[in-house]
């Protein structure tokens, strides 16, 4: 799969069955459609089916950045905005897949799982995969 950030070849990493698609360039991931919710679904996020109706039924986030191509069919994706404080994503309006930029899947998996607290063990153990495979801060 070529990167829709900088047209280079990806690779693919696998987590708990999860086939991640990775620029090793721009640090970017690519999930295929459902793929982020089987993520958030390993760490026992409760009910991910709403986020991912809202990223798809949301009006379009204003931003500067240039649109990207869906890797998959090659439409420009619609920006997307999730979270609080929100990450800007990129996503593909027939549903294929999301685009994160290097370091987003780990600020939102913080965010959903509270990672960082004592509590959330099983959270900071995917948020430090995604840091050392992913290069995210």
């Amino acid at each position: 799969m070529i990167c829709p950030v900088c047209k280079t070849d990806m690779i693919v990493v696998e987590y708990r069955r999860i086939e991640l698609d990775h620029c090793t360039s721009c640090q970017g991931i690519w999930f295929d459609a459902g793929e982020l919710e089987l993520l958030l679904k390993s760490l026992h996020v409760a009910d991910t089916q709403p986020l991912f109706k809202d990223i798809l039924s949301s009006p379009e986030a204003p931003s500067a950045e240039k649109k990207r191509k869906c890797p998959i069919c090659g439409r420009r994706m619609r920006k997307a905005t999730i979270g609080k404080p929100e990450i800007m994503i990129d996503a593909c309006g027939r549903e294929h897949g999301l685009w994160f930029d290097g370091g987003e899947v780990s600020q939102l998996v913080r965010q959903l799982t509270g990672a960082g607290q004592p509590a959330e063990a099983s959270g900071e153990k995917v948020v430090d995969f995604l840091g050392e495979v992913f290069k995210a801060p």
